[in-house]
């Protein structure tokens, strides 16, 4: 297939970027790709394989129907309004046409001062790409929508944030990076018919079967809210804390956008903080449900000139319908109930309250539980509490609940381990592949991802562990 790239952004909104070439690194070098995601775009081997430098992957050729540009949108940053961002280390390069009819954004992180970098130096680093590329694909494998890694390049350039690192650059791959921000910056800016434009270059191009309805505005308006609640309910069934959620990163798609000091959990702390930076807490685990509802509604706002208020708030309404609708159907199956009953919130609710008591591994509880055998008093994780008789009595009533139904154990079993993850990215994991490879030796990055594409295997290695203890003492900021 020959790689064939549009130009959609540049032509149908040209008051929505600025042309901008990427700015090389010294000596980059192409570090990890991402074969299986390199094929279903079709990308060569050959590009790869460049003859000198880091090619496309750092910036430094273009590849024939790419024109570089960086966005520019505004947002929300920890609830207060912080004016015109924009694409202030990222490029996009190119849409990538594929045979479908469907594009995908190459959109290059680190490439350089932009219009839009404010006070930075348009730069990532290593640390902060090897992160976003791990966790991206982690998602993906989880079946979360998310925004995909293509490659990673290091380099000799040197960039200092907490401390001096090495500079380099990632290629993500998206449907569309239109984020809530893009719309909030022209309604700030008092030009409402640029929200509009805006609006009908996204239902052109990714809801194209509501460009004949009437009220496409509203239907388009809605899909987002559904969206946006169906992510968020996959964050908490999984265990994932996103650590940022300001509405410039969140995606008008519904997809995972912007990893930086994200964090799954490790023991079940409802009020896990994962960035380091969030000192009030805003961004907490328990709290992104209701964040993201605020951000809707600050984009409810931007599109309030030409969508009646009435019609806003009447979308805005369903979230939380759709989000705790989305959120029992992933609960119940984690608990391997194929039907809904009575008291089944209480069972959860005991359950979550249990392993908050006792800082129980989130992830390995699920998976451990899958293989409960509902006539059997016995469990494997009954070795993970502390107050063994807290966890018999619980356990005892959550086998009365399987027996209500005529489900086999192998039935459900089988069902329970297909949505209980026996691995997850933790940030330890992640760590130890950074600090490997940020001395040259990518083998760890490579054995990480090949275990992330498989993440419902059992394994019999350290990536289904506890974490060590100063695993758990990691601190992860925006910069990250």
């Amino acid at each position: 297939m020959t790689l064939s790239f549009t130009t959609h952004w540049r032509d149908e909104l040209p008051q929505f970027y600025t042309a901008q070439l990427p700015t090389p690194l010294h000596n980059a070098r192409l570090i990890w790709r991402n074969t299986a995601l390199a094929q279903v775009l079709g990308v060569p081997d050959s590009l790869f394989q460049p003859s000198s430098g880091a090619g496309v992957w750092g910036g430094e050729t273009l590849l024939p129907g790419m024109s570089p540009l960086a966005q520019v949108y505004s947002g929300h940053q920890f609830g207060v309004w912080a004016g015109q961002l924009g694409d202030g280390r990222g490029i996009l390069l190119g849409e990538q046409q594929l045979p479908d009819g469907s594009t995908r954004d190459w959109h290059l992180k680190g490439a350089g001062l932009t219009p839009y970098s404010r006070m930075g130096d348009g730069r990532a680093v290593l640390r902060s790409t090897i992160r976003e590329s791990l966790a991206s694909e982690a998602m993906h494998r989880l079946g979360i929508p998310t925004t995909r890694a293509l490659s990673i390049v290091t380099s000799d350039t040197p960039v200092i944030r907490e401390t001096r690192e090495q500079g380099a650059m990632l290629m993500r791959i998206a449907e569309s990076h239109v984020r809530f921000g893009h719309f909030e910056h022209f309604y700030y800016r008092r030009e409402p018919q640029k929200v509009q434009l805006l609006a009908d270059f996204v239902i052109r191009h990714h809801w194209p079967a509501l460009q004949e309805d009437s009220d496409r505005y509203v239907s388009w308006f809605r899909d987002v809210v559904r969206r946006t609640a169906k992510l968020i309910a996959q964050w908490q069934a999984v265990g994932f804390a996103h650590g940022v959620m300001n509405t410039d990163n969140m995606s008008i798609l519904g997809l995972t956008i912007d990893y930086g000091p994200f964090g799954f959990l490790d023991d079940y702390q409802p009020g896990f903080i994962c960035n380091h930076s969030d000192y009030q807490g805003r961004y907490s685990f328990e709290n992104q449900p209701a964040v993201a509802l605020w951000n809707l509604q600050r984009l409810a706002q931007s599109l309030s000139p030409f969508i009646a208020v009435e019609a806003l708030n009447a979308a805005l309404d369903e979230y939380q319908h759709i989000l705790m609708d989305e959120y029992g159907v992933l609960l119940r199956a984690k608990l391997g109930f194929f039907s809904q009953q009575q008291g089944d919130n209480a069972l959860l609710d005991a359950l979550f309250s249990l392993m908050a008591r006792e800082g129980s591994d989130y992830t390995r509880t699920f998976r451990m539980l899958s293989v409960t055998e509902q006539l059997s008093a016995s469990s494997p994780l009954r070795d993970e509490f502390i107050d063994r008789a807290a966890f018999d009595a619980w356990f005892a009533r959550y086998r009365a609940r399987l027996q209500t139904e005529n489900i086999d154990d192998a039935q459900r079993q089988h069902q329970m381990l297909s949505v209980n993850p026996a691995m997850v990215l933790r940030n330890w994991l992640a760590q130890r592949a950074i600090a490997a490879a940020e001395q040259g030796d990518m083998t760890e990055l490579e054995r990480l991802h090949e275990a992330l594409r498989q993440p419902f295997i059992d394994r019999n290695d350290d990536y289904v562990s506890r974490p060590p203890d100063w695993g758990k003492r990691l601190e992860v900021s925006c910069s990250s």
